[in-house]
């Protein structure tokens, strides 16, 4: 067995390095965290696939097949991932998500529930996808229900999400950055935003917000709220067309590096 010596003076020099530390205390911490390089990875926002029949499930296959390409940490889908909330079209279109090589995070649409007071399908075939939120690599994501019932326009964010929010809120880091994504638009002056909206967008005054994602109004629109921009985009189904006329069907591919978000969207050209 080796043993290796060291002088005395080599001991003094490194007991003089560990008291600098230790009077430097998170200073010095800090700046070697700094000093580390920021994580980089890549996530997919989808909306809107209104699963309908088997022929929209080969069409979604396709969607998850090229998706999976992109080699995403994750999926966020901002909702309506059925067409009309009924229990055999979400174990139908579970499966064919659950052909994802990563995580798959819904949030309910208008077109989730099967009835205006009846989400169970939803609720079985995603639970704990309601209100909720997860982290990936220093960075915070908050999935929220906007809908109320079946209704698709004046609507009213129900006070439920409020409280869970709250509650999110309080397990979370205000400095972190963050993403939300919801069902509704939350920009101002898009079409068929909830009329409580700006309530909600209140909620992350003075958080880290670094982008928000929605769904329901399919095309895409954009607006900045403190420096976070908060978009809608087209939708991704086959038996749904945009509203603003275009022909494009995609999804967002977002990419994380050196702690920046960027997006581009990304058009779904089926096989």
């Amino acid at each position: 067995m080796n043993i290796h010596k060291i002088t005395r003076r080599t001991a003094v020099s490194r007991l003089g390095q560990l008291g600098l530390l230790a009077a430097l205390g998170p200073l010095a911490l800090r700046g070697r965290a700094e000093d580390a390089p920021k994580p980089e990875f890549k996530f997919i926002v989808v909306n809107d696939t209104h699963y309908l029949s088997d022929e929209c499930g080969v069409y979604l296959a396709g969607l998850v097949q090229q998706m999976n390409a992109a080699r995403p940490a994750f999926v966020l889908h901002a909702g309506d991932v059925t067409d009309k909330g009924e229990p055999a079209h979400f174990k139908a279109a579970r499966k064919v998500f659950h052909g994802l090589d990563c995580a798959f995070h819904p949030v309910i649409g208008n077109h989730d529930w099967l009835t205006p007071t009846d989400r169970k399908a939803y609720v079985a075939t995603f639970p704990l996808k309601l209100n909720y939120s997860f982290r990936h690599a220093g960075w915070q994501f908050i999935g929220l229900d906007t809908t109320e019932g079946q209704k698709f326009e004046k609507t009213i964010i129900a006070p439920e999400t409020f409280e869970m929010l709250d509650d999110i809120l309080g397990r979370l880091n205000r400095n972190k950055p963050t993403v939300v994504f919801t069902h509704f638009p939350l920009c101002e002056n898009v079409k068929m935003r909830p009329l409580n909206a700006e309530d909600l967008l209140a909620k992350f005054k003075g958080w880290n917000v670094r982008a928000i994602f929605g769904g329901h109004y399919h095309a895409f629109t954009e607006c900045q709220r403190d420096g976070a921009p908060i978009t809608t985009n087209r939708c991704c189904a086959l038996k749904r067309n945009n509203h603003d006329g275009t022909k494009e069907k995609g999804y967002f591919v977002c990419e994380v590096a050196a702690g920046n978000l960027t997006r581009r969207f990304v058009e779904y050209k089926p096989v």
